[in-house]
């Protein structure tokens, strides 16, 4: 610990309110695609995993991210351009999730989805197009869940190269859900069809987190 005067801690947070204490920490690591996939395997519990093609709002990713956690998400692939990374803002945004969650930065989402379709899992792209709703899949197995950015969505190269589509049901007047709410509505589908045994693990996870 240092002290130091408050000139200095100004200029270190310019935009905001330190209370007279700063911190300095390293900044959050990426994870390879082998360690998420070595890491799902050591798990007593199929693969649950999730693709963001094009995030780029910190906030948005910041939320996902903590749904990861609280869903036991094995790990988060992004990819290396056109995508909001591992900064502040976004750690802010996950509230601390960002620390116990894997993410990793991918140079190809649709290879990443040959790659997992060759270790069999289940691939599903979410889609406002797509004839089935996300309730009427099994995601008992292995499964990536892909999601688009904001805007744009998923790209349809990306939506047909899946095993499967689905959508969230809308209702009244608004036709889409902020990507973070979505991923939370569908992963949490995942968790209830899992049963108690996906529960167990995740009270096991917050109390983790906690510590």
């Amino acid at each position: 610990m240092q002290v130091q005067p408050r000139e200095r801690l100004d200029r270190l947070v310019p935009a905001g309110s330190h209370q007279g204490v700063v911190a300095l920490v390293a900044a959050k690591s990426y994870a390879s695609e082998d360690e998420i996939l070595g890491y799902a395997a050591q798990q007593e519990e199929p693969g649950f995993f999730l693709a963001l093609d094009g995030v780029e709002d910190p906030q948005n990713f910041g939320a996902v991210l903590r749904t990861a956690v609280t869903a036991g998400i094995h790990g988060v692939f992004i990819p290396d351009r056109r995508s909001v990374g591992l900064t502040a803002s976004v750690a802010k945004a996950s509230a601390g999730a960002v620390e116990h969650v894997r993410v990793a930065r991918c140079a190809n989402i649709g290879k990443l989805i040959d790659r997992l379709q060759d270790r069999a899992v289940n691939t599903v792209a979410l889609d406002p197009r797509a004839s089935s709703l996300y309730t009427e899949l099994d995601f008992k197995g292995p499964t990536l869940l892909v999601f688009g950015g904001e805007g744009r969505g998923l790209r349809s190269r990306i939506v047909e190269q899946c095993h499967a589509q689905a959508r969230i049901p809308m209702r009244g007047q608004v036709h889409s859900l902020n990507v973070s709410a979505s991923v939370a509505v569908v992963a949490y589908e995942v968790v209830r069809q899992r049963g108690a045994k996906a529960l167990l693990n995740l009270d096991q996870a917050f109390l983790n987190s906690r510590v």
